[in-house]
């Protein structure tokens, strides 16, 4: 009997893709190894947004094939979709396997060595790999989520994007909008609270446009009140929303409903509105502003973040300035910081005004340097309260770990409880970049009548 080990890269979606890529395979009657090296095959699930991401697994698949040479190594996923010929250059690799065809990964192996129907052949006669690489479809082929050793299953309702942000090639990779229907959803979440998981996160790539491809048209807004109305889950999140999407009926509903985490990510990538206009974004800096004030003002102890690009095509000193006064301006507790990294037939990647790489890192130490202050901020302002969280098991230190309803990392003393658990935690101190405290059996008020 077959072994394998799957290593995922990159953002929730992409993990629940590999969730679902490990359930295939155990379906497909292989044996999930401990690691990669000592499994018969290393299934290596890709992100591409980074020229550092792309570097990263790379290193893996040297690593793997230097610690086991019989090891036979499938890469899959969003780089593979993107450049399935450089992969399969490289020693070690037996499969490529694009997006478009990820879901026949367990067939695809099993398989082996028989020629494919449909099958894109590699144009160079140095590749080794088979390729599976073709046009995305738009059916959705995954339903994410499946059992698995997680606290918080990852549930993907959407993938694929229809925006053209100038320094993306997600669309390129992942393909046009697609939904997971709401039936769907609901029977998935209907069994994931029969299976006793108290969390879930709602992911795709662009979570706003969910059900405009659906007949009949439906609304992501409409999705979480049907799953409030039909689901027993005790606590939903919401992974991640672009700012036109967060709209005053949206912010009401998650900040009114107990069920939903206290907790919004709203990608934000620059501060200035000429970097934005250029980015491709749509929306301007005080539409995103009267976006998250909302959310703080309906929510006043939930946790807000963002991801933010630094060292853009053309970015000034002047428009770095004005986006980090602008960030500075608003109540983020976190931020995914990333600076800019050119993609492969993206318009960004072609302009002559690229941004010096060490004046890029200069900017976003500085950026760094100013959510940790306001990160800081954030946790002291939270001790004293009593904060709703999930247990997420052990800590490399022997802790039991729990996940805050807003979003942050909490070391409990004195407690053996399992993961999996809903509990109230009264924060004491702050602990790293998190907070230390104890297990309240009591119900505690609403965090906005709260006092220190």
């Amino acid at each position: 009997m077959e072994t394998f080990h799957i290593l995922n890269f990159g953002c929730r979606a992409s993990r629940a893709d590999g969730v679902a890529l490990k359930a295939q395979l155990l379906r497909a009657g292989m044996t999930e190894a401990g690691d990669a090296p000592a499994s018969d095959v290393a299934v290596i699930n890709t992100c591409t947004v980074t020229a550092t991401a792309d570097a990263e697994v790379r290193q893996t698949i040297r690593r793997i094939h230097r610690q086991n040479p019989h090891c036979r190594i499938l890469v899959t996923g969003c780089y593979a979709q993107r450049a399935p010929e450089e992969i399969s250059r490289l020693e070690g690799v037996s499969w490529v396997v694009g997006n478009s065809h990820k879901h026949r990964v367990a067939e695809i192996i099993q398989a082996s060595g028989q020629q494919p129907r449909g099958r894109r052949e590699a144009t160079s006669s140095e590749t080794a790999a088979d390729v599976w690489v073709g046009e995305i479809s738009a059916e959705f082929h995954f339903l994410a989520a499946e059992p698995d050793d997680r606290t918080r299953p990852v549930l993907k309702i959407q993938d694929g994007c229809n925006a053209r942000c100038s320094f993306c090639i997600i669309p390129a990779v992942r393909g046009r909008s697609r939904s997971l229907p709401p039936e769907q959803v609901i029977t998935r979440l209907r069994e994931l609270a029969g299976e006793g998981f108290q969390e879930v996160v709602l992911s795709g790539i662009n979570l706003g446009s969910y059900g405009r491809d659906l007949a009949p048209r439906a609304t992501f807004l409409d999705l979480l009140k049907r799953i409030l109305a039909e689901t027993r889950i005790a606590r939903l999140r919401i992974s991640s929303i672009e700012p036109m999407d967060v709209s005053a009926d949206l912010i009401r509903l998650v900040a009114g409903e107990p069920r939903f985490a206290d907790h919004f990510h709203v990608p934000l990538q620059s501060g200035s509105d000429r970097i934005l206009r250029q980015m491709n974004r749509r929306y301007w800096t005080a539409q995103y502003a009267e976006r998250i004030l909302a959310i703080r003002e309906a929510m006043p102890c939930g946790g807000i973040g963002a991801d933010v690009m630094v060292g853009f095509p053309g970015e000034t000193a002047a428009d770095h300035a004005a986006s980090a006064s602008f960030i500075d301006s608003l109540p983020f507790t976190y931020l995914h910081l990333f600076p800019y990294s050119a993609r492969p037939s993206t318009p960004a990647a072609v302009r002559r005004d690229q941004v010096e790489g060490r004046v890029a890192q200069e900017r976003g130490t500085e950026m760094r340097r100013m959510i940790a202050r306001k990160r800081q901020d954030f946790l002291r302002s939270q001790l004293g309260r009593t904060l709703s969280a999930v247990t997420l098991g052990k800590s490399r230190h022997g802790e039991t770990m729990a996940l805050s309803s807003n979003y942050l990392n909490l070391s409990l003393a004195d407690c053996t409880m399992v993961a999996n658990r809903l509990i109230r935690v009264r924060a004491q101190r702050v602990h790293e970049d998190g907070l230390w405290g104890y297990v309240e059996h009591a119900q505690p008020p609403a965090c906005a009548a709260e006092s220190n």
